[in-house]
């Protein structure tokens, strides 16, 4: 990953962003977060786009959340 210009911060600090969106993913959403929760690079936050899900798919991602402030729902 190259820094971008004007970037004053080098690229294994920069923030990196994941959206997830989520319908009815209680199947595997937990997984999903664990994979992306497992990669290398820490400076993290992940943001989990519910779209009107009937199933355990938010309930499970804010207890994953309480446990880890990158994981917003």
């Amino acid at each position: 990953m190259a820094d971008l210009p004007g970037n004053s911060q080098h690229s294994t600090n920069a923030l990196v962003a994941v959206v997830i969106p989520a319908y009815n993913a209680e199947p595997f959403i937990e997984r999903t977060l664990a994979s992306v929760l497992a990669q290398t690079h820490r400076n993290i936050e992940i943001i989990v786009v519910d779209d009107g899900s009937t199933d355990g798919t938010a309930s499970i991602v804010r207890r994953l959340a309480d446990s880890d402030g990158r994981i917003k729902l």
